[in-house]
This record gives C-alpha cells, sequence and structure tokens, in this order.
C-alpha cells in the first residue's frame, strides 16, 4: 500500500501576507516598475531630505505635545513646582505649557525639539528654495512643483505663527499684539478680521482655541497633502542632475531607489533627528518661564519673532509713520504699505518660473540643473532678494542691534530705510561681475587648463607657469552649458511688405530678454579652433 504525501512547504506567513495583498492592490507590479527607479547623487539634494525629515519630527513631537496641553483661556490659578510663578493668575493654555516643561517626562525636550525642528525646517526651505532657483531646478516641468514647494514655505510660516502664539506667554502675546495691529491697518475689512480672529476686543477669550485648531489639524493638514504632491512630482519628473558625461535631459544618471538610496535617506533621518535633539537639549529656546503668562499692559524686553517673520517685522519698524485722514477715518500708512509689500514680494517669488519662461521665450523640458554662474541675471536677482531680506531682518531686530553694539536705533532704522533700496542693486551688480568672471576663468582653465604652481624656465629666459591639461570630464562639465543668442524683434515689415504690428508686451519681453542673454551678460564659450590652437603650442602659456 503506497501513501502521497504532499512535498510544498507552507510559505512564511510575511509572503502569504503579500501575496494576498497583491491579489488585490498589484503591489508587485508596482514595487517593480519603481523601486529601482534611478535618482541622482549630489550634497546639495540633502537640503529637501532635511526639510522633510524636519517635517515629520514637527508631527511627531506634536502629537505627543497635544496630550498635555489645553487650548484655553480660562484663568486659572498656578500651583506647578516652578516657585516664583505660583499663585499668580494665567491662562490654562500658559498653565498646560508650564505643566508639559516641569511635569511631564520629557516634555521640555520635545518642546525644545518641536520648536527647533519648526525653525529647522523653514530655514531648510529656504535654503532649498534657493537652490532649486539658482540652479534653475524649477524651469519645465517643474513650475507646478515650485509653486508647491512655495506654498510649503508660506504655509510654513503661519504654521509656525500660530504655534508659536499657543502658549499665551509675555513674547508671544506681544507678537499677537503686532499681528493684530497689522490687520487693523487693513482698510474697511480689517475689524472685521480682528473680531473674527478674536472672537471680540484683543485679546478676547478665543483666540488660542482658534489658532489652535488651526496649528494642529488645518494648516498641517493642507501641509501634508502638499509633501505628498511634492514628492509625487519629483518622483513622475525625475530628480534634476549636474552637467557631466553621459548626463542629458533624456536621462538619469545616479543610484536605485532600493536598497542604496533608502538606506542613505534613512541613516540620514536619523542624523538629522540627532542633531536637532543635541540643539534642543543644550540651546534653550522660548523659556516661557522666565517670560510669564500675557498681559495685555506689559510688553517684554526684547521681544522677537522668529526669524522668517523678520522680514515683516522689519518692514513695519522701519517705515515711517505716515497717517491720512479721509472721511472721518484715519489710514495708517505707515503699517498698511508694509501689509502690502510682504505679500507682493511672496507672490513674486511665487510666479518667477512663469515670469522667466516669458520673457525668455524658453519653453523645452529641463532636467539638467545649471551652474549659477552660468545664469548671471537670475543669479544676482536671487542675491539681491536675499540681501534685501537679511537688511529686512535687521530693521526686524533694531532694538537688539541698538542695545547690543551700543547704537542709535534712529541710526539704524535709517540705515535699513537707504539700503533696502540701495542694498541690493549693489548686490546684483557685484554678482553679476563675479559670475561673468568665474565664466571667464572657465573659459580659460579650458584653454589653457589648471595651474600647476610648478615655474619653468624656457631657453631664452622666460619664466612661465605649466599648466596641466584637464580631463575629458572636466571640459565637459565647463563647455556643455547652452550659449543663448538674444531675441531680436521681427522686422517692421513682413516678407508680403506688410508692416507688422508689434505690441508694447512683445518690445519689452525682447528688452528684457537681452537683459538675460545679452554681449554683457555671458561671455562665449571657447571654440574647438581655439582649444586645438592653444594645445598645438600656437597660443599663449
Amino acid at each position: 500500500m503506497s501513501t502521497v504525501t504532499n512535498t510544498q512547504k507552507k510559505a512564511p506567513a510575511g509572503e502569504r501576507v503579500a501575496d494576498w495583498a497583491d491579489g488585490r492592490l498589484g503591489i508587485y507590479t508596482l514595487a517593480k516598475a519603481n523601486m529601482r527607479k534611478i535618482f541622482p547623487d549630489h550634497w546639495s539634494f540633502m537640503l529637501g531630505e532635511i526639510c522633510l525629515y524636519s517635517f515629520l519630527i514637527i508631527i511627531l513631537t506634536g502629537v505627543y505635545l497635544t496630550m498635555f496641553f489645553h487650548p484655553s483661556m480660562n484663568e486659572v490659578e498656578y500651583a506647578g513646582s516652578y516657585v516664583p510663578l505660583q499663585g499668580q493668575l494665567m491662562s490654562e493654555a500658559f498653565n498646560s505649557t508650564m505643566h508639559i516643561s516641569f511635569e511631564v517626562r520629557g516634555g521640555l525636550l520635545i518642546r525644545q525639539i518641536h520648536h527647533w525642528a519648526a525653525l529647522i525646517f523653514l530655514a531648510g526651505m529656504f535654503v532649498h528654495m534657493m537652490r532649486v532657483f539658482f540652479t534653475g531646478a524649477f524651469r519645465k516641468p517643474r513650475e507646478i512643483n515650485w509653486l508647491f514647494g512655495f506654498l510649503l514655505f508660506f504655509l510654513g510660516m503661519f504654521t509656525g505663527f500660530t504655534g508659536y502664539s499657543l502658549p499665551d506667554d509675555l513674547l508671544s502675546g506681544t507678537g499677537v499684539r503686532f499681528m493684530q495691529g497689522a490687520i487693523l491697518s487693513v482698510p474697511i475689512v480689517g475689524t472685521y478680521l480682528s473680531m473674527f480672529l478674536f472672537g471680540g476686543e484683543f485679546p478676547g477669550g478665543d483666540f488660542v482655541a482658534r489658532f489652535y485648531s488651526a496649528h494642529v489639524l488645518l494648516l498641517p493638514g493642507i501641509m501634508l497633502g502638499l509633501v505628498v504632491a511634492h514628492l509625487i512630482l519629483v518622483f513622475v519628473h525625475k530628480h534634476t542632475h549636474f552637467e557631466g558625461p553621459g548626463r542629458t535631459n533624456k536621462n538619469v544618471v545616479g543610484m536605485p531607489l532600493l536598497p542604496v538610496y533608502m538606506a542613505k535617506a534613512g541613516g540620514f533621518f536619523f542624523l538629522v533627528f540627532g542633531v536637532i535633539a543635541i540643539i534642543a537639549a543644550i540651546a534653550s529656546i522660548n523659556p516661557i518661564w522666565a517670560l510669564g503668562p500675557y498681559r495685555p499692559d506689559q510688553v517684554s524686553t526684547g521681544a522677537q519673532p522668529d526669524w522668517y517673520m523678520g522680514f515683516a517685522e522689519g518692514l513695519i519698524r522701519v517705515m515711517p509713520g505716515w497717517e491720512i485722514n479721509l472721511w472721518g477715518h484715519t489710514l495708517v500708512l505707515g503699517v498698511f504699505i508694509p501689509l502690502v509689500i510682504f505679500p507682493v514680494v511672496l507672490a513674486a517669488i511665487a510666479v518667477y518660473p512663469f515670469i522667466e519662461s516669458w520673457i525668455t521665450g524658453d519653453k523645452r523640458e529641463h532636467h539638467i540643473a545649471q551652474r549659477p554662474r552660468n545664469a548671471p541675471t537670475r543669479t544676482a536677482f536671487g542675491v539681491a532678494w536675499i540681501t534685501a531680506y537679511m537688511i529686512m531682518l535687521v530693521g526686524g531686530g533694531n532694538d537688539l542691534w541698538a542695545t547690543h553694539f551700543h547704537l542709535s536705533i534712529n541710526s539704524i532704522t535709517w540705515f535699513v530705510r537707504i539700503f533696502f533700496f540701495v542694498g541690493p542693486v549693489i548686490a546684483f551688480i557685484v554678482t553679476k561681475r563675479i559670475c561673468l568672471g568665474l565664466q571667464r576663468r572657465d573659459k580659460d582653465k579650458v584653454l589653457h587648463g589648471r595651474e600647476s604652481g610648478i615655474i619653468k624656465r624656457l631657453p631664452h629666459g622666460e619664466f612661465v607657469e605649466v599648466h596641466e591639461p584637464l580631463s575629458q570630464g572636466e571640459l565637459y562639465k565647463l563647455t556643455a552649458h547652452e550659449q543663448y543668442a538674444p531675441a531680436e524683434l521681427p522686422p517692421a515689415v513682413d516678407e508680403n511688405g506688410v508692416q507688422r504690428k508689434i505690441g508694447a508686451m512683445e518690445k519689452l519681453r525682447v528688452k528684457l530678454n537681452k537683459g538675460y542673454y545679452g554681449d554683457d551678460n555671458q561671455v562665449a564659450k571657447p571654440t574647438q579652433e581655439e582649444y586645438k590652437e592653444i594645445q598645438s603650442g600656437h597660443g599663449h602659456h
């Protein structure tokens, strides 16, 4: 008598679960198509990763803090462990923040990590956007992704401000009062907006609860959606890569997502988390116990917003106190004008990719990142904007500059007023000249080679420096960039003798195009004939 035995072994539980999911979701096909996707590698790409990881840290620490925070302005008497404030009246928001800081295990560290991660997230966004701007990585097809990144930065500013305001301490309360004054300067609707935000006369009884809803639900939810959309577009469009041998607009040179890139990204996440934790542990920020609860009749000394709001505060601080009276109403121009300038500047940053595309007339897809020196006008604009931002940061902290360096606050204010207009112009001119100088240096390196530092004496007594020839890869890198021809207006009369109608916008576009690509905006690349002549020994040393 014979028996039949089943020799097939049962698959492991994990494999059975994966098979079950694949039968319903098709994850094997999805993974095979995308997990081996190639990503280029460059140190500057880590800036975007720092933003992503900081955002994840903000979410994780924020969830922990929401378990202990009470978003209420109901007045209570403090009876916690911090003796100097015992017996004082304060809001439940401030009282619960003190409880987190002194009674909850690890609460103060989590608060510090949360705040520092927010600062680093916005700083990373700022630098990341500048990297994208200076390398032209916002060009087609990435204009929409630039808008997503800009919205993340914009919403991050207000998410940070609402979070900064939640403890209801003297410093954040002063900042909220500053914001409320700016809102009141808006004609017609300013008072209505203030009443809507604060639920009555400032400080009202509802603003902490309303800011809390926006801070933990509305704004992070929108930002999370933007982050996902941003990453999806990065995945779809491919990452830009820098000029080099074998790199074109039609390929990607780099490492696969799995296992190389994911392993590096995972390690980098813990590195970012560790650095933020160390900073939070050794550098205290926003010590609310030293400031005390908010009182409308008090202002904390040296009250400053977080750095990303310094530009807006600087605009208001240095603006002259102009006012006009119309029909019995006072229009506070000293506050309203900066309140208009700030969003206009931000809007210009948001739509810049579309402005440059219109000026240059370039509708092609670009997957090669430019060296900033090869786009001197754009680079000069970026440096000019950063200069204006930094000058306004000085204006936003004019009181601290005055007290720390024993200067006149009026002198600092007038310095900021003048250099807000002069500084960006100087920065634009200097940056453009530097870029053109670097282009000439690259051209000289291509034709003559790299300076070796070796001095050689020729038979007739002349001393020359020996130049080492560049490798083919280096030669390609220095000569791969495109040489643009400035746009020209079409002839006034067409081939049929009919006079063309050239609109004012087209004339403006051509004029701006020459500003980007004119003779004084780019140095001609070395030709093969020039290179062969130099290398044959007939050119200069």
